[in-house]
């Protein structure tokens, strides 16, 4: 099967990769790091919102591009070549993608809109250990007389340190590892009882432990129907696993690109060292590994803008391979430059550091591997 891009969806690529390699280079993220900023980055919200990224898979009836995931795609594979740290995971692909999926027509009508304008920002609050499992939801969610008491503790939140709006994972049913009895709740950041505990990550991306204590929230909070968030989480997740794999893909192939330039330049023993079929071998394997995630990512993406019934299957198969493709190629990288990439002045470090937070991200390899097996029935 091949995917071609319309011609929009390329546009929209070139404007992406552009934006990316002129606005949002490493040097980018090594000031916003120095600076102090860990991923916050106001400026460059401004600039994606006034350039529409942000309702890239929005409607054009509540104010979007709706270019779909295909489009989504092409953008955040562009920062993840120059390691952006951006809003546009969370907000533009799980925030719209929850509201569309499970919010009622008063939701959508009120927040959409707002999420294509770039007006507000979303991070969603899940985890609540040091790994990815999405059933493994503690928190509760007591019904009172006008709305939800929210009680309990979110782990390592992606820009959950700076987002304006939270989607809260809690259960309004059963225990830790049930399917059934999970809810999803909108929670503004400063709402009474949220307490926000900012952490700096390895990749200068930025994280967030968040603690719910009695927070109090209406009927309208309500993403989805009671007891049946998981209905809604299920599909935000695969949409979010299949996001992170097109970034990983645009960090694998920067990675690789900066080692074949190396490899073309540096000498060793009067030779260039691009010369050595070892380092041949390997770089042979790292652009043949790239080429297969390529097309599942191509795979996964269309497939979840066609919604056909495979997409979680995709989406898995998508993300193991990117989580392993960046590995050994951050790995690769830093190795074939030698002493000269164990450095923080050269770039490869950077790319490593940010692939091993890319690849426990909403599943690691070996997560996606058991749930592939398991939806194919072994």
């Amino acid at each position: 099967m091949t995917f071609l891009l319309t011609e929009d969806q390329e546009m929209l690529r070139e404007t992406a990769m552009a934006f990316a390699r002129d606005e949002l280079p490493v040097t980018h993220l090594r000031a916003l790091r120095d600076s102090g900023a860990n991923g916050k980055d106001p400026a460059t919200r401004q600039k994606l919102a006034e350039l529409g990224f942000f309702g890239v898979i929005v409607p054009e009836e509540p104010g979007g591009e709706h270019f779909g995931l295909v489009g989504l795609g092409q953008i955040l594979e562009a920062q993840g070549r120059t390691l952006a740290a951006t809003p546009l995971l969370q907000t533009a692909l799980i925030g719209a993608s929850a509201i569309q999926l499970g919010g009622t027509p008063a939701q959508q009508a009120e927040w959409l809109p707002k999420i294509a304008g770039g007006d507000v920002t979303f991070a969603l609050a899940l985890d609540e250990s040091a790994h990815f499992n999405p059933l493994n939801v503690a928190t509760e969610a007591e019904r009172n007389g006008q709305g939800y008491t929210l009680n309990g503790e979110k782990r390592f939140v992606p820009d959950g340190h700076h987002a304006d709006m939270l989607i809260v994972v809690a259960r309004t049913f059963g225990e830790a590892g049930d399917r059934h009895g999970l809810s999803l709740f909108l929670v503004p950041a400063d709402a009474k009882g949220v307490s926000i505990q900012e952490l700096k990550t390895a990749d200068s991306h930025g994280a967030a432990h968040i603690t719910l204590t009695d927070v109090m929230v209406g009927e309208g909070a309500l993403i989805g129907a009671a007891d049946e968030g998981a209905d809604v989480l299920e599909p935000v997740l695969d949409r979010a696993a299949i996001g992170q794999a097109a970034e990983m893909l645009g960090s694998s192939q920067a990675a690789f690109e900066m080692t074949l330039e190396y490899l073309q330049s540096r000498k060793q023993f009067g030779q260039l060292i691009g010369s050595f079929q070892s380092l041949q071998h390997r770089a042979a394997k790292m652009f043949t590994e790239l080429e297969m995630t390529r097309s599942c990512v191509a795979a996964a993406l269309s497939a979840a803008d066609e919604g056909k019934t495979n997409v979680a299957e995709l989406a898995s198969l998508a993300k193991a391979r990117a989580s392993e493709l960046v590995h050994l190629v951050s790995n690769e990288c830093v190795q074939m430059h030698g002493g000269i990439g164990m450095t923080d002045v050269a770039d490869p470090g950077l790319y490593m550091k940010r692939a091993r937070t890319q690849e426990a991200m909403y599943g690691s390899a070996s997560w996606h591997r058991d749930r592939y097996a398991k939806l194919n029935g072994y």
